[in-house]
């Protein structure tokens, strides 16, 4: 579904990928691991387009990103993102259907709250909450309402940035067990970011692990535990001692 070849970026001096190679089938849960720094959130958005690379090419379906229509481009994506991302001023309703409102597309009001309320349904909220603003959810709520935004336009692609960050593990596996149902579901190629090993023991077909710009180790998830490659070892055993330096 997407394919990135010797993608490179730096910012200034600060080489962040040095030739990143990677594809994510059609249909399937990747995630990307590694430490914080190593580049995931830029590989993210040289997908999206929101950084261009200063080398390489990014496929979506053998199309070249940076062509084409970019709001069509766009409209095949869905994305959690790590801090909720929920817009204060509106109702959590109007949030979920943010993207069916708008452009020259948008439905109806009636119809876009229907589809929020049963997007909403799906992640396992009430109906009641529609009418909220996301002040009054909890943290876990408000992950809840980002996933069915994510979920509401129908997209190909889903993205989520750490998806359980700041939650606690029995809402993270709620979290979980949603996106993995939702990817399987809807048949969606997905591509979260994590440091939660959990995380990538319940939504992951793949893995693949990011570390100094580059891939270091990518296969399936079965096969992690077993890969003899020392930084993907000290990374998802989280040992202090091993090639993957640390600052103390």
């Amino acid at each position: 579904m997407i394919t990135l070849s010797g993608v490179h970026k730096a910012f200034g001096p600060n080489r962040v990928l040095r030739g990143v190679d990677l594809a994510l089938p059609k249909g399937q849960s990747m995630v990307i691991i590694g430490g914080s720094g190593t580049g995931k959130s830029v590989l993210l958005k040289c997908i999206l387009g929101l950084v261009t690379p200063d080398a390489g090419t990014i496929e979506l379906e053998g199309q070249d990103v940076t062509k084409g229509d970019r709001d069509a481009f766009l409209a095949r994506f869905g994305m959690l993102f790590q801090g909720g991302a929920l817009f204060d001023s509106l109702k959590v309703w109007e949030n979920v259907a943010f993207r069916l409102l708008r452009g020259h597309q948008a439905l109806p009001k009636d119809q876009a709250r229907d589809i929020a309320i049963e997007k909403l349904r799906r992640v396992g909220l009430k109906p009641t909450v529609a009418d909220q603003f996301p002040a009054e959810l909890s943290g876990g709520m408000q992950k809840r309402v980002g996933l069915a935004r994510a979920i509401a336009a129908a997209p190909e692609v889903i993205f989520f940035d750490e998806p359980t960050t700041g939650l606690d593990p029995i809402m993270s596996g709620v979290i979980n067990t949603l996106i993995r149902e939702i990817v399987v579901e809807l048949g969606v190629t997905a591509m979260t970011i994590t440091h939660d090993m959990s995380s990538v023991r319940a939504i992951a077909d793949r893995v693949a692990m990011l570390h100094d710009g580059l891939i270091r180790w990518t296969g399936p998830v079965a096969e992690m535990d077993a890969a003899e490659d020392p930084y993907l070892q000290q990374f998802i055993h989280g040992r202090a001692e091993g090639p993957i330096e640390s600052v103390r």
